[in-house]
């Protein structure tokens, strides 16, 4: 049976350093705190990422707390993501209590309250905080793919589109500008698409506008647009040399787990493609504390966790630590789990046969110990309690330790909304990031040459009308000359005609009259009246 000499060696062999650490809590052996022996976190590994897992209300949000105040104190800056609102109290300075006292009189360790450089952030206009944003083309084709959770055919259009905007100087800033191509590219741009990259399908491009509707409905459209976020503004200090906590504020979104995801993986890549290699350095330059992480992993699609997973494999190396906050370890993959050196697990809570083979499966994620059976004492560890691994200055892991946790420094509670309104105004960055600007980009490019198109398209259509308006009315002029002309002719053919008779008319009665004049006859009184009526009526005076 191990005995609590053999306990505080290996305690303090596993837990003693060369270079700076922050201390978790004191040790606990057989139900008792062991005064000198405290659990440590060498900055040296903090790189190597962590866990902090735990039933809902065994403490693991204060204990990111507490790790989060002292990075800060050791002048490293966090990054936290608060789903549920309850990290704003680090900007406040805690209240001792009888409570406190006690438990760090047990564990040895001062409790000197204290508040911490906080900057408040957020990620659409709810939010009360500095707005994070970012632009289409910063994602990039291949992580802008795999957020949408698109298929080889749809990502090599997604591809062209980045390729045709870089190619015409069309700015791609947020996701009407990505809507905006899309749907030129299919209609006003179709023939100098084909021309140029070959023929798209109607159906693949439709489906693509589906999926960015999808992430707009989960309200990506504020999220996406300029001014982007500059990660070096999370390397910030106050006065006194304090890394600064920028926590994001989330609690607006947490129904909205794909926002999340693209916020999280964006960021991660940005600080990978941005920040400098660092080498094995003695401290990390930057921590991201992930709350809430299985909402990153329930929604993440198999291309996105595996990016997820290069990423957390690869980021170490620029001097960052990944820590994600879930309530059971089994939350988080294997591949991913796999990578964190740092473990954190609060107690687990066995109400059924499911909940006794989860927590026998968390428990073969720990080092096997002497000391304790890790799969009992995970369920019968109180608040603020903890089994705590942790990866040594040469990578190895540190023995499992019960752990008393340290309460923290600062206010165990959320600010008021007017301390939360102070900070945002005292901000050094808020008005950097929160002016609004929507310069010229493709959605106007593009809606500028679909107009002028349509313009041209409608003159040209006005004078086609005209066209033909003009040959109806030449027409109907030509019929109506036609007409006349054929009535004149009519006319004419009349009056000929009735000349024609009139002449004939004339000529019978010349012949009659001459036939009259040479008939022989006495009565010489009658012939003269006769030629006299007959002259009459010719008109011969």
């Amino acid at each position: 049976m191990a005995t609590l000499e053999a306990f505080k060696e290996a305690l303090k062999a596993g837990y003693t350093f060369k270079g700076d650490s922050i201390t978790i809590g004191g040790a606990k052996f057989n139900d008792e705190g062991v005064p000198g022996i405290h659990v440590k976190v060498p900055l040296k590994s903090l790189n190597r990422h962590g866990l902090i897992a735990g039933a809902t209300g065994t403490g693991k949000t204060k204990t990111l707390q507490v790790i989060a105040e002292q990075l800060s104190t050791h002048g490293i800056p966090t990054l936290l993501m608060d789903i549920k609102g309850d990290l704003s109290g680090l900007a406040a300075s805690g209240t001792s209590s009888d409570f406190i006292e006690k438990r760090h009189a047990a564990i040895d360790l001062p409790y000197e309250p204290m508040a911490m450089p906080v900057e408040l952030m957020c990620l659409t206009s709810k939010g009360n905080g500095t707005r994070l944003k970012a632009t289409v083309t910063e994602f990039g084709p291949v992580l802008l793919s795999k957020i949408l959770g698109l298929n080889e055919t749809q990502s090599s259009v997604i591809s062209l589109v980045f390729m045709y905007c870089d190619n015409n100087k069309l700015p791609l800033i947020d996701l009407k500008d990505l809507r905006k191509t899309l749907q030129y590219l299919m209609d006003d741009g179709k023939a100098e698409i084909e021309k140029e990259y070959g023929t798209i399908s109607g159906a693949t491009v439709g489906t693509i506008m589906r999926k960015v509707i999808e992430l707009e409905q989960q309200g990506a459209n504020e999220f996406f647009g300029e001014r982007s976020f500059d990660p070096q503004d999370l390397l910030r200090f106050d006065q006194n040399g304090n890394g600064m906590i920028s926590i994001m504020r989330l609690m607006d979104i947490q129904s909205k787990p794909k926002l999340f995801s693209t916020f999280m993986l964006s960021l991660m890549a940005e600080i990978y493609n941005t920040f400098p290699e660092q080498g094995d350095a003695d401290k990390p330059k930057l921590c991201i504390f992930v709350d809430e992480a299985h909402l990153v992993f329930e929604e993440a699609s198999d291309a996105l966790m595996d990016q997820l997973e290069v990423i957390i494999k690869l980021i170490r190396s620029k001097g960052v630590g990944i820590f994600f906050c879930t309530q059971n370890p089994i939350d988080v993959p294997d591949s991913i789990l796999s990578q964190l050196g740092l473990k954190v697990q609060h107690a687990l809570r066995a109400f059924t046969e499911k909940d006794r083979t989860a927590i026998r499966k968390a428990a073969e994620n720990y080092p096997i110990t002497e000391f304790y059976k890790t799969d009992e004492i995970i369920t019968q560890m109180g608040i603020g309690e903890a089994l705590v691994t942790a990866l040594n200055e040469k990578g190895i892991p540190t023995p499992l330790a019960v752990t008393i946790c340290r309460a923290p420094l600062t206010r165990m509670d959320v600010l008021e909304d007017s301390e939360v309104a102070e900070i945002v105004r005292k901000s050094q960055i808020s008005m950097k990031y929160n002016e609004e600007i929507d310069r010229e980009s493709a959605f106007e490019i593009l809606s500028r040459k679909i107009d002028k198109a349509a313009s041209i398209e409608q003159q040209d259509q006005k004078s086609d009308s005209l066209d033909k308006e003009i040959a109806e009315l030449q027409k109907a002029e030509s019929k109506r000359l036609a007409e006349r002309q054929k009535e004149l002719a009519r006319l004419q053919k009349e009056q000929e005609r009735a000349e024609k008779a009139k002449t004939a008319e004339n000529e019978k009665i010349w012949k009659d009259l001459t036939k009259a004049a040479t008939r022989k006859t006495k009565d010489t009184s009658l012939f003269g009246t006769l030629a006299r009526g007959i002259l009459g009526v010719l008109g011969v005076k």
